[in-house]
């Protein structure tokens, strides 16, 4: 890895816990029988968010490393359709990709060849500095959701 200091401070803000609880804590412990529950006056259940989360971060991912990219279609295609986990390692293998997913953005952002303020040819202006922070953004604003949805749902530690 490079010992470019904002290249160190890209690949921490991925995953870093310093002003807040991080995605790991977030989604462990949470019961099975919970995760598809919505709490009064919510919109959203844990795997509603967990997944969006997933979906949105392999989505910008693809922006950045795919030259073929699509659009996905807004809302739609970045919510998953029902409150419950489609089956029962739905909820694990979510978790898993989100953090494979992560590991492989944080890989592809230490490369020291890849020009952080270049701006991404098949884009329209967007820099991969600017990918990877809405990234760390959108994270770190859903992973406070899901704290704030099990506060509610009872089931986050005192």
């Amino acid at each position: 890895m490079s010992d470019d200091p904002y290249r160190i401070h890209v690949l921490r803000v991925l995953d870093w816990e310093d002003a807040h609880v991080g995605f790991d804590a977030a989604v462990s412990d949470i019961p099975s029988d919970m995760r598809g529950r919505q709490a009064t006056g919510l919109p959203y259940s844990p795997w509603q968010l967990l997944e969006h989360m997933r979906i949105a971060q392999h989505d910008i991912f693809d922006f950045c490393r795919n030259p073929n990219y699509v659009e996905m279609k807004w809302p739609d295609d970045y919510w998953p359709k029902t409150p419950e986990p489609p089956g029962p390692d739905a909820w694990e293998k979510s978790v898993a990709a989100f953090r494979s997913d992560r590991e492989a953005l944080k890989q592809f952002f230490a490369d020291p060849s890849l020009d952080l303020l270049a701006a991404i040819p098949h884009g329209t202006g967007q820099t991969y500095l600017r990918e990877a922070l809405l990234i760390a953004d959108h994270n770190a604003y859903h992973v406070g959701q899901l704290v704030a949805v099990r506060r509610v749902l009872g089931n986050w530690p005192n």
